[in-house]
Parts: C-alpha cells; sequence; structure tokens
C-alpha cells in the first residue's frame, strides 16, 4: 500500500509546512484505528484552515485515507483526550517523513509524559467521572436503572482512564487491558457490573458503594490542577474559573466539579455581599494548610 500512495506522500513532503507524514496500515478484517480503510497516511502541518482535512482514495480494491492536522489541533488532542486514536498513530505509525526529527520528539514527549500535562489530564477525567458519577447516582435514586447503568459505565471508563494516567501512561483504545494490569480492582468493578447475574438495580446499589470509595481515594490527585491553579489567587468567582485558559477542557463540569470539593472540604465558599437584600455572590477559595 505504501507504494501506491507514495505519489501522494512525496507531493505533500515536498511542501515547507508539512512537519510530519505517518503510514497507518489496517491490523485486522476490521479496524476502528483506520476507519476501516486499509490504510491512512497522517499529516501534520505547520498551519491549516481547518482542524482536520480527510480526503479518500480507492485503487483496485484498496482503500486508503489521507489525514491533514495543524500541530496546534495534535496538541490539543494530546492534552485534552479528544481523539485517542492519535496516541496510537503517532507511537504505532510507520514515520515515512520527517522534518527536523518533529514526529521523533513528539512521540518521545508522549512516552516522558511531562508532569505537567498529565496533571491537566488527570483534572479533566475526574472532573468528568464526578459528572457521570453523580449523574447516574441521581438517576438511580428516581430508578431509571438503565439510564443509571449508561452513566455508571461512562463513570468506570474515566476511573480507568484516571488510573492509567496516575501511573504515567497515555489510555489507550484499549483502556481495559492497560487497567488490568495497573489497577484491577477498577477491572472488577467493571466486570461485575457487566457479567453479574444479579438484578440491575443491586448491581448498581454494590457498585456505588464500592465506587464511592474509589472516588474519594483519587479526589487529592484528581482535584490537584484545579486546586493548584486556585492556589494563585486568594478567591475567585466561577466565571473566573471557568474562562481560564487551563480549566476550558472541563469547564463544562466545572460547576458539578466545583459542589463536590466543596462538599469534601478541598474548597471554601466565600459569601460577598450583593445590592440584594439576603443575595450573595459565591466567591471560591482553596482550604488554608
Amino acid at each position: 500500500m505504501e507504494d501506491i500512495l507514495r505519489p501522494i506522500y512525496q507531493e505533500r513532503a515536498s511542501k515547507e509546512e508539512t512537519l510530519g507524514i505517518l503510514l497507518i496500515e489496517k491490523r485486522n478484517s476490521e479496524s476502528a484505528v483506520t476507519d476501516n480503510l486499509d490504510a491512512m497516511l497522517f499529516i501534520i502541518v505547520k498551519h491549516a484552515e481547518c482542524p482536520l482535512f480527510i480526503k479518500h482514495y480507492e485503487y483496485m480494491n484498496e482503500k486508503a485515507g489521507l489525514y491533514v492536522a495543524p500541530e496546534s489541533q495534535i496538541t490539543d488532542w494530546m492534552i485534552n483526550g479528544t481523539n485517542r486514536r492519535v496516541v496510537d498513530w503517532l507511537l504505532n505509525g510507520k514515520v515515512i517523513f520527517d522534518r527536523n526529527e518533529y514526529v521523533e520528539t513528539l512521540r518521545k514527549r508522549l512516552i516522558q509524559f511531562p508532569q505537567e500535562e498529565r496533571t491537566k489530564k488527570i483534572g479533566i477525567e475526574f472532573a468528568k467521572l464526578i459528572r457521570r458519577f453523580i449523574e447516574g447516582k441521581n438517576f438511580y435514586e428516581s430508578r431509571h436503572y438503565l439510564d443509571a447503568f449508561n452513566h455508571v459505565i461512562h463513570a468506570l471508563h474515566h476511573l480507568a482512564r484516571l488510573s492509567v494516567l496516575e501511573n504515567g501512561f497515555h489510555p489507550e483504545v484499549t483502556v481495559w487491558n492497560q487497567v488490568k494490569k495497573i489497577e484491577p480492582e477498577i477491572h472488577k468493578l467493571y466486570e461485575e457490573l457487566i457479567v453479574s447475574d444479579e438484578d440491575i438495580s443491586k448491581r448498581l446499589e454494590l457498585l456505588f458503594l464500592a465506587s464511592e470509595l474509589l472516588v474519594n481515594k483519587k479526589m487529592g490527585i484528581g482535584s490537584k490542577h484545579l486546586v493548584s491553579l486556585m492556589d494563585e489567587r486568594e478567591e475567585w468567582t466561577f466565571n473566573e474559573l471557568m474562562t481560564h485558559e487551563e480549566v476550558k477542557p472541563y469547564a463544562i463540569d466545572l460547576g458539578v466539579l466545583m459542589e463536590f470539593l466543596v462538599d469534601k472540604g478541598l474548597v471554601d465558599v466565600k459569601r460577598v455581599e450583593t445590592k440584594g437584600k439576603h443575595i450573595y455572590h459565591r466567591h471560591y477559595s482553596t482550604k488554608p494548610l
């Protein structure tokens, strides 16, 4: 397939804006990694008008895709975890063009996984975990068991990804294979929810009890990114936090996360008077050591 695609990637490699080109080939009869195409070229450029440009090709009975993304989008995917396949592409794809070792540097960054990036990704996963866990519990208490089940599955996925990140690895598409080795307790919870013969309400009841312990256990590391940011100032309004560049990736979950941290005693609320009688602004600060 590489020979067939050579004219396409050679043309791209000749352009100054191209930083790297990787070839990813289909590994199984069906492969989500390549969108079920036989192969794909992943091209990283300095700048682009859109975050992702895709073109499909066909040769005889072979299908291929061309994916072009700017380096700013690659950084966003890597830090915010919004495209897990990009980690697979960068680590496992065949490098066929690499300007000034750009792709090699990216790979080293992924493998070394700097602490700052890891802490931020953990914060994102923890915020999503809290949202799913609390909403799932609300559905359970309202006897909407199937909706509760759906949210708990997602919560466990976020818990699993958080565990993988905590141990210094990037969560892959096959995250449950990773977490089985890293933190089998979480894997066991997932198995019990999926394969248990218990009634669904009983499964959920037992899982919420066990999960709450794990969520509390992860609270310190999960809130570290937000709490460290809040330590930079004496107090914050909610909008100041929500619009902060570092918090934007999980701003949608910030409200439920903040109330969780207030309930757990990690964040203080300061009431600030308004012009209205008995109406106060809520300002947030971290607990003094």
